[in-house]
């Protein structure tokens, strides 16, 4: 980065963003694309937040997507409308979730084609019904999300509106109305379809299918709308490519990006704004007339005096891993590199992910712990540097579910290694050989594998509690005390553009978006 993009320079701009990950740098590139001046604070010493590609194994040239990892709810719209660089792949396989049934290793492979799936539901449950649920279910959520995705970028529409907009009485009953546990087990029959289906419900999101506040529901939404599809695709370049073009794309556009210096307070009357700064020299002061905050509810109430809301708890285990080889399965009938290229999952039955989740609300690890992994080198290998593309090196990402951050804080390097050894032995059980002696090691000597939990996530990026949404997800309507764009605060020119906003959750860029239309059309009214 230019050393004079550490300094603000003026005193004054038209809009401040605390904090530079990629809602605020979305914001940032649409504001100054539109005329107005713009300067970006951001604590860390480079952009992005959790949206950033690293190399984690010492002397190993493997960039990886070290927290986000996968793209689904980043509307081409904003992709389109700031000329970004950044592109993705789709993956030629959706999931692949091995079991034990008769003693014999067998798994259910979604993908391929329809003929190769249709085969792969019948090889698993005997007949035909369990795939026809499966066309029929997501063929409902398909039409769903054509519905409801293009809404995100719009202003937010009451809940009847949406309703209407949906148009599906199906539909909305089973993700708006009832757990959506439900419609899991009225549509499907077999424990480990049931929980397949069930896994895209919980992530980062700590709660049981028939859980009464829904927010399982809301999971599930997000889940299934992205582009109008559900779909979730590979970044090119790893997900560091695209805050890197979002960087670009507002930097060109004459936005400061003022990296190693962190707000500590914004003082407002409403019209003006005053936004306290901290970096290695000093304080400074920048004033704008309006402030949007890229951080979560809780740091947006630090900065500004407010009452903080309800704490935020995440539940997930992140790993990353750089392997040699990809393993053997003991379902010979699969070829690793079709079964790690979708989502491979792990102790994900339905059963499995209830008992899981009791556990953990008990206050114990789980027995047996849920994840999920993909390969993201088999879809885009230029993630990996010639030479281990050569010898035929490939990452694996790991996300595990059901682990709320209480679990952590009696000592959360102990409990990381516990969790990491369970959840590694699940899959141990499903393959050939060992994961172990699969691992590529750094020019150390190390195993080429980092494991955070929420507490190192809190830690490590701000999250509070390690929550990856900042807070529970909220649904895509306006509810009382929201205001049109869903990014409003009680302060009328500090808007919240993180992903604790109405519409936020995911690498989706709709905050930052949202953000940058309200200020728009506050300047333009």
């Amino acid at each position: 980065m230019p050393a004079h993009e550490g300094d603000p320079g003026r005193r004054a701009y038209d809009v401040v963003i605390v904090g530079g990950g990629h809602n605020g740098l979305v914001a940032a590139a649409y504001l100054a694309r539109a005329g107005r001046s713009v300067l970006v604070l951001e604590r860390l010493d480079h952009t992005g937040g959790a949206a950033v590609s690293t190399r984690p194994f010492t002397g190993v040239d493997a960039r990886l997507s070290r927290y986000s990892y996968l793209v689904s709810l980043l509307p081409s719209k904003i992709v389109r409308d700031l000329g970004l660089d950044f592109r993705v792949q789709r993956r030629t396989i959706s999931s692949y979730t091995p079991v034990e049934r008769e003693g014999r290793a067998t798994g259910l492979l979604v993908g391929g084609g329809e003929a190769r799936t249709r085969q792969a539901f019948a090889r698993l449950t005997g007949g035909e019904r369990e795939y026809a649920a499966w066309q029929r279910f997501y063929g409902m959520t398909g039409r769903l999300a054509e519905r409801v995705f293009p809404t995100l970028t719009e202003p937010l529409p009451t809940r009847e509106e949406l309703r209407r907009r949906v148009d599906d009485e199906e539909a909305w009953r089973a993700l708006f109305e009832e757990p959506v546990g439900v419609a899991v087990e009225e549509h499907f029959t077999d424990d480990l379809v049931r929980g397949v289906v069930l896994t895209d419900a919980l992530i980062g999101t700590f709660a049981d299918a028939h859980d009464p506040s829904l927010r399982q529901n809301r999971c599930l939404l997000y889940h299934v709308i992205g582009g109008g599809t559900g779909a979730w695709d590979v970044p090119v370049g790893g997900m560091g490519a695209l805050t890197d073009a979002l960087a670009d794309a507002a930097r060109s556009a004459g936005a400061v990006l003022a990296t190693g210096h962190e707000a500590v307070r914004i003082d407002t009357d409403g019209r003006g704004a005053e936004v306290t700064y901290r970096t290695a020299d000093g304080e400074g002061v920048a004033a704008a007339r309006h402030v949007l905050v890229n951080a979560s509810p809780q740091a947006l109430a630090a900065l500004t005096g407010d009452a903080a809301p309800a704490p935020a708890e995440g539940a997930q285990l992140k790993v990353n891993m750089l392997l040699e080889r990809l393993p053997r399965l003991r379902d010979t009938s699969v070829d690793p590199r079709e079964a790690f290229a979708g989502t491979f999952h792990i102790a994900e039955g339905y059963a499995q992910l209830a008992t899981a989740h009791a556990q953990a609300a008990a206050g114990d690890l789980p027995a047996a712990p849920p994840s999920e992994i993909y390969c993201h080198s088999l879809t885009d290998p230029t993630i990996l540097g010639p030479d281990l593309v050569e010898r035929g090196y490939q990452t694996l990402t790991l996300f595990g579910l059901h682990t709320p951050a209480r679990l952590f804080e009696r000592d959360n390097d102990a409990v990381r290694e516990d969790l990491l050894r369970a959840t590694l032995a699940q899959l141990d059980a499903h393959l050939a050989e060992p994961l172990a002696d699969c691992l590529a090691t750094d020019a150390d000597g190390r195993p080429c594998i980092e494991a955070k939990t929420p507490l190192d996530l809190e830690r490590d990026l701000g999250l509070p509690g390690g929550n990856i949404f900042h807070r529970d997800l909220a649904w895509p309507y306006a509810q009382d005390g929201v205001g049109r764009w869903g990014v409003e605060t009680p302060h009328a020119n500090v808007l919240l553009c993180g992903a604790g906003a109405v519409r936020g959750g995911g690498v989706s860029g709709v905050p930052g978006h949202n953000a940058a239309m309200a200020v728009l059309e506050d300047l333009a009214g």
